[in-house]
């Protein structure tokens, strides 16, 4: 028997390995939440089979996605992290990554844990889509609008609506699997 999976997928191992392992799982802990943020961000405008691809440097180069350790990131480290040839070199998006680690840890400090915060959007609840098609898979919806627009207003950076509803799903917020998935 063959495993149906959503269609994005299907591109090669990678994609299915991360699909079949991680995609709409529900995250809680913030370190996790954290390692999307910066993923996500880094994804704006490219595809996120590029960043997959590289997640192992970012993690290597972001000393772990620690962003105690991020929020205190120097200019020399900025120019290192510049001339990191296994990620992606964007000053904009490194500096947005140290600004997110200082805004993620106010956040924190407000709410707890990150996670807490987060949540809170769904009101502590999954949302489970049933969509039959890709094409019934939004790439924006209201909670995602208001999360990035509240994400802003707290100083983070690189977050839009689109980049918010992709973390939402990467983290199991949202539950875009396919109605045919085997993982729905």
């Amino acid at each position: 028997m063959d495993i149906v999976r959503c269609g994005w997928s299907e591109k090669d191992d990678l994609y299915r390995k991360y699909h079949d392992e991680e995609w709409g799982k529900a995250v809680y802990d913030d370190e996790t939440f954290f390692e999307f943020l910066v993923l996500e961000s880094f994804q704006a405008g490219l595809s996120w089979h590029t960043i997959l691809k590289k997640r192992e440097n970012f993690k290597e180069a972001f000393d772990n996605f620690n962003y105690k350790k991020i929020a205190n990131y120097s200019e020399d480290k900025v120019e290192e992290l510049m001339s990191n040839a296994g990620i992606i070199r964007n000053r904009l998006k490194i500096l947005a990554t140290i600004n997110n680690a200082q805004r993620f840890q106010e956040v924190q400090k407000e709410f707890g844990t990150f996670s807490i915060y987060i949540w809170s959007f769904v009101a502590g609840k999954i949302i489970v889509n049933h969509p039959k098609t890709l094409k019934e898979v939004p790439a924006t919806t209201e909670i995602s609008d208001a999360l990035s627009k509240d994400l802003k207003k707290r100083g983070f950076k690189f977050l839009g609506s689109t980049v918010v509803y992709a973390h939402m799903q990467a983290t199991g917020m949202v539950n875009d699997h396919l109605v045919d998935c085997i993982f729905k």
